[in-house]
């Protein structure tokens, strides 16, 4: 059976929840929600497994805060033996319009210090991921201040309508490949 780790980002702990650098967490949460799934607590986060058409999809929300997220991901690509081609990492960026998201095979970290981990962790930026705009308008805030800060109704409102869309993503991601999912999904909402 072929195996994926399906990595969120964001941060532990209440004052966290629902907040805009958490957005890998929240689609997990809905992702595990919907299909019936429990995370339970493990070494450097929380896993749940769900397996479809021979896969096995591993969903990780790393515990080792944002700035060490590649601690997490290393650690589990080595403990369930799954090659790099198979990782894919959902994560907030500042950069696209809010509701927006990119899927990529590569680049830069944006200035997400969690990508920065994990690129400087496993040495490459050539990892897939799923990046999910909170807002290109951000400049009237503290950059820290805005992805730590709760969503406001009208975003969480958005956010949580393009969920069921970033789940087909994931899916297609482990059934259809990178590239397939690329051509499908990028610039769609």
């Amino acid at each position: 059976m072929k195996k994926y780790l399906i990595v969120g980002l964001g941060n532990v702990g209440d004052q966290y929840f629902e907040t805009r650098h958490n957005i890998g967490f929240m689609v997990l949460n809905y992702f595990a929600e919907n299909n019936d799934l429990s995370f339970e607590e493990v070494k450097h986060g929380s896993i749940c497994k769900y397996k479809s058409k021979g896969r096995s999809f591993i969903l990780l929300k790393p515990n080792t805060y944002m700035n060490l997220s590649g601690k997490a991901v290393k650690y589990w690509l080595s403990k369930e033996n799954i090659g790099i081609e198979n990782l894919l990492v959902i994560s907030d960026d500042l950069n696209l319009p809010l509701c927006n998201f990119r899927i990529r095979s590569n680049g830069s970290c944006g200035g997400h210090n969690g990508l920065l981990d994990i690129e400087n962790t496993l040495n490459t930026s050539v990892y897939n991921r799923l990046r999910i705009g909170i807002s290109s308008d951000y400049k009237n805030f503290n950059q820290i201040d805005f992805v730590l800060g709760k969503l406001n109704e009208v975003e969480h409102n958005e956010l949580f309508s393009i969920f069921p869309k970033t789940c087909e993503v994931i899916i297609s991601f482990v059934m259809n490949g990178i590239d397939s999912t690329m051509n499908s999904y990028n610039s769609k909402k």
